[in-house]
């Protein structure tokens, strides 16, 4: 063979491997099917439960994106108890805004409504909007997951620990299906008023529209109203799916599917095969949703080592635990003031002065619960009212303070949950012949540009009631607030409007404080 012949040669073969090369990354660059992730399965029924069916369920694996299911869980906890609104702006972090993809496109310094980063979270599935969540109640992804794991713990979520709000991999960041489809019924259960949000297809989370990760099961599966997906490279295809069928409910979780079909088809099998396992009377056995103080948060922190959480072992747990020991013995004892010496002048004035005031407040509610006039309007929401048993008003003097009277009720049970953060239903609700908007009673608040909703109801004479008894229950914060009744596309809101910011805020903590859920609106 000439010289110039094996010259060719040595060109075709350089360029054959560079062709080659050039054919294994573009294979590569595009979508694959992930081979690695070890697999895990669970079914429950969700009204008892239950355990229909477990595969590979209490191993810890990489959960991705199911991640957010608790970072929503503990957000929608701070909401209800009045600590935020989903009107509150929160301010994007620097390491919210450098999360990877999938995202929202949030920047550092840009404010943002929280309603907007929940929409996002839960139906984008956006890395940004989670961390900025996490990072706005605790400051740092190390303190968000170990608040994740401590709440994780106090659900019964035994093997799980977290490191950030997303799902993205770290060391130590795993949990199991099992644990995942605890945290999907709690979700369901605890918080109904906000679970119509995994369920949407698409919503405005306010930078722009975005589309549900989850779109494709909720569309194929018959009753399927949730969750959320997760994928990474380490986790596979991972999804905690929820569906309800004649009065049953299973929720099933999926870990490490090879694809998302994959996934799609094999949580079919499982939803099909709880449906098909689950009795169709078992009653509902719903599970405790956990209650938080200040004294139980500084013991849950000693017992998961304080700030950084407790680290476990990568593979199945176990690992020493830090142990934190509170000192609670009292380190001074000052003495208390002295008693004032008796003056009868200045006691009997400070009697007269109680008297005078407890006459006066007698006063005003007589005048305020007098019958009215028959058939009148206010007569009628009274009539109302009393169907359902309104909490009594009463006047309390102290013995010792006859200056301090308190204006006592007793507590109500709370009727309705909290409205859905969005005026838009997913669920679709009877629809009732239009009303007229009434206001019920005349406003003596001058203009103040603040009110509270105490929830949307099927009628308006419901939401009318409800008001009512809550007025009677309330007087002390509601009693210049004006009561009007909107009806919206799902249903009738209940509102108190004419309050000032403080005044609003005020009231929705002292009905949260007795189990009646609200949230403030703003001007």
């Amino acid at each position: 063979m000439g010289k110039s012949a094996l010259c060719q040669l040595g060109q075709y073969l350089r360029r054959f491997m560079v062709l080659a090369t050039l054919s294994v990354v573009a294979a590569c660059s595009g979508p694959q099917e992930s081979k690695a992730a070890p697999y895990a399965a669970y079914v429950m029924d969700a009204r008892t439960g239950e355990t229909l069916y477990s595969e590979n369920a209490d191993t810890r694996l990489h959960p991705a994106s199911l991640t957010k299911m608790m970072t929503l869980y503990i957000t929608f906890s701070e909401i209800e108890a009045g600590n935020v609104s989903l009107d509150t702006m929160i301010t994007v972090s620097k390491n919210a805004a450098a999360q990877p993809p999938s995202r929202l496109g949030l920047k550092a310094g840009q404010k943002i409504q929280l309603r907007y980063l929940i929409r996002a979270a839960a139906v984008k599935s956006a890395n940004d909007a989670a961390a900025a969540i996490g990072d706005y109640f605790e400051g740092t992804p190390e303190k968000w997951g170990a608040r994740m794991t401590r709440t994780a713990k106090q659900l019964g979520m035994k093997n799980s620990t977290f490191k950030n709000a997303n799902g993205l991999t770290a060391k130590g960041h795993l949990s199991t299906a099992h644990d995942m489809s605890i945290m999907g019924r709690h979700l369901f259960y605890d918080y109904p008023q906000y679970y119509n949000i995994f369920s949407r297809r698409s919503t405005d989370a306010g930078m722009a529209t975005v589309a549900n990760t989850n779109r494709k099961f909720l569309d194929q599966y018959k009753g399927a109203d949730g969750i959320k997906t997760g994928y990474t490279g380490p986790a596979g295809f991972n999804l905690t799916a929820s569906a309800e069928r004649d009065g049953v409910r299973i929720i099933a979780t999926v870990f490490g599917g090879t694809s998302t079909p994959m996934r799609n088809a094999k949580m079919t099998e499982l939803l099909d095969l709880g449906f098909r396992k689950a009795q169709k009377g078992s009653g509902s056995q719903q599970p405790i949703a956990p209650t938080y103080s200040a004294d139980q948060e500084l013991v849950a922190q000693a017992d998961t080592g304080a700030e950084s959480g407790t680290e476990m072992e990568e593979e199945g747990g176990g690992g020493p635990a830090k142990t934190i020991r509170l000192v609670m013995a009292v380190s001074s004892s000052p003495r208390p003031n002295a008693r004032p010496v008796h003056d009868p002048v200045a006691v009997a004035a400070v009697e007269q002065a109680g008297n005078a005031m407890a006459d006066d407040i007698a006063g005003a509610l007589a005048e305020a619960t007098a019958e009215p006039a028959p058939d009148s309007l206010e007569a009628q929401a009274v009539e109302l009212a009393a169907v359902e048993a309104p909490a009594e008003l009463s006047i309390k003097a102290t013995a010792a303070n006859p200056q301090s009277v308190q204006l006592v009720s007793a507590p109500a049970k709370p009727k309705h949950k909290a409205p859905i953060y969005d005026e838009a239903l997913v669920v679709a609700q009877a629809e009732e012949p239009a009303a007229e908007e009434v206001v019920t009673n005349v406003s003596t608040s001058g203009g103040k540009g603040y009110g509270i909703n105490i929830g949307r109801f099927n009628s308006y004479g419901e939401a009318d009631r409800i008001l009512m008894k809550t007025l009677l229950s309330e007087n002390a914060t509601l009693g210049d607030a004006l009561r009007k009744v909107v009806q919206k596309s799902g249903g009738f809101d209940a509102n108190f409007l004419g309050l000032s910011q403080k005044e609003a805020d005020l009231a929705c903590r002292r009905l949260q404080a007795r189990g009646v859920t609200c949230f403030t609106m703003g001007s």
